[in-house]
């Protein structure tokens, strides 16, 4: 198999590939290089290309296998799998944009972030930072500054976001693997709508370290992949305490808990409940249809409401306002003009609300997640659409749901949002079929710590050929 053929392979794959000697590390590497420079053109998911790190990377691959290490190398599980990185992970030499055109005028990254550091220790290979929504406000990608990000499977429409060019850079074949961020939904949501399984493990699971914030009590970090296996490897590649200053206050410091060995262990005894109410009043038909496809493969008929779930995403608008407010207070006195207008407006608006509605959506958020909390002594595994609908065409302002005429770019989320207000992790899987000719992503959902069982129903789910992420033809 030649190296631009291998790239469009799971990175289980391609790392065995290495491994055995059927290709090298800088090869694969070089194949990601060119496979970016053909197409990222249509796609827009790459903001800064580095391909001298990148070809220097795979080459020291090479050589540690070629050397007396070579056995301990060959044992690395992600051995020159090609990645990239959301733009507001540190990557060293270059400035952490996320998205901005202020950020531009910072000192570039003296070091990695943490995440990047474990997957190359894993072996994998980084080839470039990502396109998002500015500050990681927004589910569209559609960056004034840099351009939209467009969905490899039909160029004309949205990739998603805030990670967007995450979603789209697997979706492409650019790359394996790539990470994002999610809020609110950051990385759900373009999974959903690129055809790419997504992992929003639970709050404070991954350490956010050498990554640019945009809510800390709510920011998730998390994997891309084109499989399951690929996602559990990345995951399991990026957990565990951190053992060095600075640390994420947020991090839980637990230790590493793997997971891609259980993947095998299948679905059987698992109590599956389908989200009603809110979850199926804010769904397209054939988001419905996506939820419905798997919970009828899962054998999961009971309905489950989530208490207080309208309560807890107001609460999370909130604390998003607020916080990103805060953040930004600074630049939003001095440089308003820089900003995204879009996100300008809503930063502004953040800066101005009362300190008592913050103080009472956390309140409400806590209240929301003891509910919740009561929910999973009767069930595991929770099912519910990623995205209302699927991708909505490159500048589109508006979209139908539940009978009325709302917004994209804030409610492109209104079904993720009620998740990771109170950090539960969760996997999107990617459904074909349930529209046209695009994708529509599942949230399947479990109790905080547990992605153990979110990705063993994702692996059952896919080894009954149900979700897939196909690589898109780019036509």
């Amino acid at each position: 198999m030649t190296p631009a053929a291998l790239l469009l392979q799971d990175a289980a794959v391609m790392a065995q590939a290495v491994r055995s000697g059927a290709v090298s590390a800088v090869a694969l590497a070089q194949a990601s290089l060119d496979r970016i420079a053909a197409t990222d053109g249509r796609v827009n998911a790459f903001t800064e290309v580095v391909r001298e790190r990148a070809l220097r990377r795979a080459g020291q691959v090479d050589a540690s296998l070629a050397s007396a290490h070579g056995v301990r190398t060959r044992e690395l599980p992600l051995l020159g799998v090609p990645f990239a990185v959301k733009d507001l992970f540190d990557i060293a030499g270059l400035p952490t944009l996320a998205g901005s055109k202020i950020e531009r005028d910072r000192m570039p990254a003296r070091s990695d972030a943490t995440l990047v550091r474990r997957l190359e220790s894993a072996g994998a290979v980084l080839v470039g930072a990502l396109n998002m929504d500015e500050y990681a406000y927004g589910f569209t990608t559609e960056n004034s500054h840099v351009g939209a990000t467009h969905n490899p499977h039909d160029l004309d429409r949205i990739a998603g976001g805030s990670s967007g060019g995450s979603g789209a850079a697997v979706a492409a074949g650019q790359v394996a693997l790539a990470l994002g961020s999610d809020t609110n939904g950051s990385i759900r949501v373009p999974a959903s709508l690129n055809g790419v399984f997504g992992l929003k493990p639970t709050f404070g699971r991954l350490p956010r370290t050498g990554s640019y914030p945009f809510v800390s009590s709510l920011d998730h970090l998390g994997p891309f992949a084109r499989s399951v296996r690929d996602l559990a490897l990345a995951y399991d590649a990026m957990q565990g305490p951190e053992r060095l200053a600075p640390r994420d206050p947020g991090c839980a410091q637990r230790a590493v808990e793997p997971v891609a060995n259980l993947l095998s262990r299948g679905v059987q005894g698992l109590r599956v409940g389908v989200l009603g109410g809110w979850f199926r009043q804010r769904a397209q038909p054939e988001a419905l249809a996506a939820v419905d496809a798997v919970a009828q493969a899962l054998g999961a008929s009971r309905t489950v409401e989530l208490p207080m779930v309208e309560a807890g995403r107001a609460a999370a608008f909130l604390i998003t306002n607020s916080e990103g407010a805060a953040l930004h207070l600074s630049d939003l006195r001095t440089r308003a003009q820089d900003f995204e207008p879009l996100s300008r407006d809503r930063f502004l608006a953040g800066a101005l609300l009362p300190a008592a509605w913050v103080a009472r959506a956390q309140r409400v958020r806590r209240l929301y997640a003891e509910q919740a909390a009561r929910v999973f002594e009767r069930f595991d595994i929770l099912l519910a659409a990623a995205t209302p609908c699927a991708a909505t065409p490159i500048g589109a302002e508006w979209f139908e749901l539940n009978g009325q005429r709302v917004q994209v770019r804030p409610n492109m989320g209104v079904l993720t949002q009620p998740i990771s207000c109170i950090g539960l992790p969760v996997c999107a899987v990617p459904v074909w079929g349930a529209h046209a000719s695009l994708p529509i992503g599942v949230q399947v959902i479990a109790a905080p710590w547990r992605e153990d069982l979110v990705l063993r129903v994702a692996a059952a789910l896919e080894s009954a050929g149900v979700v897939q992420s196909p690589v898109a033809t780019l036509s």
